[in-house]
């Protein structure tokens, strides 16, 4: 894969099996500079399946990964939303045609022990921008432990978008969130919890999206269903079965839950493609509007390709975005 724009190259340093990014040139108020156009032949797909097969190796491929992709990168600038040079941040990936209007925040997947930005996060923003859709890649906290960490990242990332809206031609009503695998458990909860205030977030922001894309989502934190390292990663090893059931999303889902477009592979052999269904079901019986797209092969972890099949998730998740479809309550009599 070549692509060409404007990169913001990073050092990547690992700490307890976390990579802590800092910008390799000086900064100027908190925002990254940019180095001039480069050009880089990237092959995510090789090191991502190299990263599933030899997972002790993660440090080392998660450092290649954020650089190689980053090459590569139409990013134009970074945004620290706490302490510069720390998480959480936003890299913005602004339209590079005409606007639609709408934003999309994308949260990488990684068991809450990483986020997979070179792989998942990085390649969807180039993407989306490609089709006029602004997009921010959030690199949130890993919460050890601390369920409420990552979403006061997520939801300072909402307000924060919606109070830029002028200055990156957002309309404030399309504001999305995207999130992979455990990135998706991030956005589920977003969608379902957005009455709960996590953070300083400004005093009657709001924090609701407008819609949800779950990629391969991890939904639920219920034994036999959730994906073990992301809850123990998330709630710590002594969760209370109150936590537990109040961040099995699938549980969670109210007539105002935001509109969502899932996305899974029935031989998802990492995150129980049970995830994916029981969350549709529970939106459904709150008609709340939801598209499931799912893949009869593809595994976990394909990102915005899925290399078994002919027809991408993307292509019809794009046009959902763009048409406002999630706007669309089909399932509603009212």
């Amino acid at each position: 894969m070549t692509q060409t724009g404007t990169a913001a190259i990073w050092i990547a340093t690992c700490h307890y099996g976390t990579i802590s990014p800092r910008p390799y040139f000086g900064t100027n108020r908190g925002r990254i500079r940019p180095i001039q156009s480069c050009r880089g032949k990237i092959n995510l797909k090789l090191i991502n399946d190299r990263y599933m097969k030899n997972i002790r190796n993660i440090p080392f491929l998660m450092i290649a990964l954020h650089l190689l992709a980053s090459a590569g990168a139409m990013a134009q600038d970074t945004v620290f939303l706490d302490k510069p040079h720390s998480r959480p941040f936003l890299t913005v990936f602004k339209p590079t045609g005409k606007t639609t209007g709408s934003a999309v925040i994308i949260c990488s997947g990684g068991s809450y022990r990483w986020t997979l930005d070179g792989a998942e996060g990085i390649p969807a923003a180039n993407l989306l921008a490609r089709n006029g859709i602004s997009a921010f890649v959030l690199d949130y906290r890993l919460p050890a432990g601390h369920d409420s960490i990552p979403l006061m990242d997520a939801q300072a990332a909402i307000a924060w978008v919606r109070r830029h809206a002028k200055q990156f031609v957002i309309k404030e009503n399309e504001v999305g969130i995207m999130g992979f695998s455990a990135g998706g458990h991030l956005v589920s909860s977003i969608g379902t919890h957005f009455r709960e205030r996590y953070g300083n977030t400004p005093e009657g922001a709001n924090l609701r999206p407008d819609f949800m894309v779950l990629v391969y989502p991890v939904i639920s934190m219920t034994d036999g269903l959730t994906h073990a390292d992301s809850k123990n990663n998330f709630l710590g090893n002594a969760a209370t079965a109150a936590q537990v059931r109040d961040f099995s999303n699938e549980l969670q889902v109210t007539d105002d839950t935001s509109p969502a477009y899932i996305v899974a592979a029935m031989d998802d052999g990492i995150v129980n493609v049970s995830n994916s269904l029981y969350f549709s079901a529970a939106l459904l019986q709150h008609r709340v509007k939801s598209d499931l797209f799912l893949y009869a092969s593809g595994g976990h972890a394909f990102g915005i390709k899925n290399q078994a099949a002919k027809v991408q998730w993307t292509d019809d998740c794009i046009r959902w975005i763009k048409t406002g479809a999630w706007r669309e309550n089909k399932n509603s009599n009212k």
